[in-house]
């Protein structure tokens, strides 16, 4: 399985280990008193966004993951060892919510993001703790805490700057070879792609990635065909670039299809930033390209790119398009945050 977005974990923190009942007994020491050691602290669960890393496919092999107990306490005062924690190496992108699918409990979108999603239970305290002036001999200690359980989803959605969508065939996975060193599989039969691909774009001294996913068909928002879960991969990007086929019998409609399946798929993805642009222009007359272009233009409401990948027909317009989309994201995200007051 080359790409895994989804998985179902179970993670539980070590217990606290037991506190330590004893009492120093030595020689010509007539009152030794009580010296049992405090037992140690059980191991933490953390998730931790790292790079390197684009799917979640360790998960698919190992789904439980327990972190280590605290050592028991000992005599002499000798507190007992923590217990090592469990790290999860998750990839940036990745969600974590609780096992009802629903709560969302941690979004890690940099690297180095760290969350703890268990607490190790705490040690006990051995008799020496409870050592008063009325009480000089306790032979009691505490237990260890018990640590935490539980299951959690982790979900992954790509980080990407722009996303591809369409219908199967409308050429993503063509174009997305051709503007970066991704190399997708390309085929002449609908849904070749079958996992979601990344990109980097380098246009004009800029950068920024590229997102393909799987096609739509109609009633995918209903599971057909692939479904629609892949949009969740192109749900950060800031911009969407719609391929539309050009030797599909209408390209309006074509549009149109596509479109009611982002929508209905909702999540905010239908407000995005769209380019329209239409696809595999090189294998189109001059009559057809004509009509499909005029067909495109009056259900997206606005004049569509027409592009090659084949020939790089159009590309560079479509690239130039996209960066200055996203550059406009960026300032809007930029002024949109809390000025920060200027402290001496």
């Amino acid at each position: 399985m080359k790409f895994l977005d989804e998985a179902k974990v179970y993670v539980r923190s070590g217990d606290g280990g037991p506190g330590c009942v004893s009492f120093r007994r030595e020689k010509f020491i007539e009152f030794g008193g009580p010296n049992g050691g405090d037992g140690g602290r059980g191991g933490d669960v953390w998730v931790e966004c790292v790079e390197g890393l684009n799917t979640l496919i360790d998960y698919r092999y190992q789904q439980h993951f327990k972190a280590k107990k605290g050592e028991h306490g000992m005599g002499s005062n000798c507190h007992g060892a923590n217990g090592s924690d469990v790290v999860l190496k998750v990839p940036a992108g990745t969600q974590i919510f609780a096992e009802d699918g629903e709560t969302l409990i941690a979004d890690l979108t940099e690297v180095g993001q760290k969350i703890r999603l268990a607490k190790g239970g705490n040690g006990g305290f051995g008799n020496a703790y409870f050592t008063t002036s009325t009480n000089r001999a306790p032979k009691h200690a505490n237990p260890g805490l018990e640590g935490q359980e539980m299951w959690i989803w982790l979900r992954l959605k790509l980080i990407a700057d722009a996303g591809l969508v369409g219908l199967p065939n409308a050429g993503k996975s063509t174009f997305l070879a051709s503007v970066t060193a991704a190399k997708p599989k390309i085929a002449d039969y609908p849904f070749t792609t079958l996992h979601p691909g990344l990109g980097v774009v380098r246009s004009d001294n800029r950068e920024f990635v590229l997102a393909d996913i799987p096609g739509l068909i109609e009633g995918a928002h209903d599971g057909v065909g692939l479904g629609d879960k892949f949009l969740a991969h192109v749900e950060r990007c800031r911009v969407l670039l719609h391929l539309v086929d050009g030797t599909s019998e209408h390209a309006g409609k074509t549009y149109k299809l596509v479109r009611g399946e982002i929508e209905a798929y909702g999540n905010g993805l239908a407000d995005k930033p769209e380019i329209v642009a239409l696809s595999k222009a090189d294998a189109l007359d001059a009559e057809t390209l004509k009509s499909q272009v005029a067909k495109l233009k009056r259900a997206a409401g606005r004049a569509p790119l027409v592009l090659s990948s084949a020939s790089r027909k159009g590309v560079p317009e479509a690239l130039r398009a996209i960066q200055t989309e996203i550059d406009t994201s960026t300032a809007a995200e930029a002024d949109a945050r809390p000025a920060v007051a200027w402290q001496p």
